[in-house]
This record gives structure tokens, sequence and C-alpha cells, in this order.
């Protein structure tokens, strides 16, 4: 398997009894990435740095369009004049997100450390408030349905398309559905947040945003802030294989989302909106 997202290694495999042999394995890639953003106009108009998260190699584009949307620095794609992804051989990539000169960058938007791990996204913050706070819909109440039947196929149809995930047992995914189980895109990564912004990247390049009448599949737990993202994509249902936080289950309450936890082997919890798959009280 050929991919900058996979490196082939040597390992010491012991057995449970004891056997000791030499063999290949495949391990993801995690790497550096710096986004920075172009912004201002006229003499004002200058290139700064916003954020190094640690990363798969791949859709880097997307990644950082993604992350500037669902930090509230851009709302659509008309905001953006230009992507350029720089890579060099020592190891300092970086995407430069070019900003039309209209669009002001305000600083206290991205209340973030500088780095960024690639398990979570969050911890950087300096409050709960400031990511709450990013959230520019509320979702009300509506008449998008969708049938648990549907719900429990999902996540055999997610590892079909895990390519990388089968190598190396070491990505998280994030799947957009359509309500009939239908599945329009995948992106992996080391981190959870990661794959997430890179699936609103892509959705908001091709100008697809706001995802209303989709299901987003995770492929690990559900997070604050991953709740946070889907809820500026406008996502209405977010279904984990694994389980959910308290925080989580508490925005997805405050923004009208069905939340489902645990779903796998045909089975699932629904922690917050049960109206929209037919359960009523």
């Amino acid at each position: 398997m050929k991919s900058r997202s996979v490196n082939n290694v040597k390992i010491t495999h012991v057995d449970i009894d004891g056997q000791v042999k030499e063999k290949d394995d495949w391990l993801a890639v995690e790497e550096p990435l710096a986004i920075h953003i172009i912004s201002g106009a006229g003499e004002n108009r200058k290139e700064r740095p916003i954020s190094v998260t640690m990363c798969t190699p791949g859709n880097e584009k997307e990644l950082a369009v993604g992350f500037l949307y669902t930090e509230g620095i851009i709302q659509q794609s008309a905001d953006i004049a230009g992507v350029q992804y720089e890579e060099n051989k020592s190891g300092d990539n970086k995407v430069v997100v070019e900003l039309v000169p209209e669009i002001v960058f305000d600083a206290a938007k991205l209340e973030r450390h500088f780095y960024t791990s690639s398990s979570c996204g969050v911890c950087g913050k300096t409050s709960i408030y400031a990511v709450k706070n990013q959230i520019r819909r509320s979702i009300s109440k509506d008449n998008f349905q969708v049938d648990a039947n549907v719900l429990v196929q999902l996540p055999d149809t997610l590892r079909k398309q895990q390519e990388i995930f089968e190598h190396t047992g070491g990505l998280h995914a994030s799947a957009l559905f359509d309500k009939s189980g239908h599945l329009i895109i995948v992106r992996e990564d080391v981190g959870r947040h990661n794959a997430l912004d890179k699936l609103i990247g892509a959705c908001l390049l091709n100008k697809t945003l706001p995802l209303e009448n989709h299901i987003l599949l995770l492929s690990g737990r559900a997070s604050f802030e991953l709740i946070q993202k889907a809820a500026m994509a406008g996502i209405r249902v977010v279904c984990a294989v694994g389980a959910p936080s308290s925080l989580a289950v508490e925005l997805a309450e405050e923004n009208g989302i069905t939340l489902v936890g645990f779903l796998r082997n045909g089975k699932f919890n629904v922690y917050a909106g049960r109206e929209r798959l037919g359960m009523r009280d």
C-alpha cells in the first residue's frame, strides 16, 4: 500500500504462547501542519500563523478550511480568495488560506493555544463559553426524520470505506450520509476533530453547506467539540460508534441535534432528539 498517510515498519510480534517473530506493519502517519491566513486590506494585509495541528497527511486544504469555518473565522466559501498547500522536505508543511479583503480577522474568535494535539482540539480553548459562542445557527424544529433501521447499517458501510484504518487500525473517521443511508463522503485522520474538519472543509469548498438533511457518523466517541463542529455545519443527526460526553449531550440538546451513541451490532442509545427517530414520550 503506497500512501502519504501510512508508513511501513519492521516490528517484533509476540504471540500469547511466547513465540517471537519479525514482521511488517503499517502505521498511520502523524505530522505537524501549520495553518496560516492572509487577511486585511492595503498596507494592513499580511500573512499570520493561526494554528499548528498534528494530523494525518492528505486533504490538507480541506482541513485548514474546515478548521477556519468551525472556528468562526469564515462563514462561507465566498470568504476565501485562495488556498495554497506548501510542502517541504523538512516537514514544515503549511496551508495558507487567503481571505477576501472584506473579511476582518478577529483574533478573539480563536481563543486557542497555538499548538493543537491530534487527539483533542478543545483543550486549548480558554473557556467553554468561547466554544459555545461560535455556533452561528440554532437548529430549530423541523420535519427531518430518520429511520432507525438506516442508522444500524451505517457502521458497516463506513468500515468498508475506511481504507487506511484497515491497514493501521489507528485512524478516526467522519462520514456523511443522506437520510437513506447512502454514503456521500468520508475523511480519516489520527485526530477526531481533524477528520471532521476535513469533511466539513470539503463540503464548504463544494458549496454544499449547511448539511441540514444529512447524518454524521463518528467512528469513535462523541466529544463536546465534535458536536460543536456538527452544529456549525448545520448537521441535525450525529451518530457515534462510541460514547458521548455529558457536555456533548448538553450541547446537542441546546442545538436541537439528535445524538446517538454506541451505534454498533444493530443497537444504539439515543441521548438527545429522539423525536427525529419517531420515538416520543
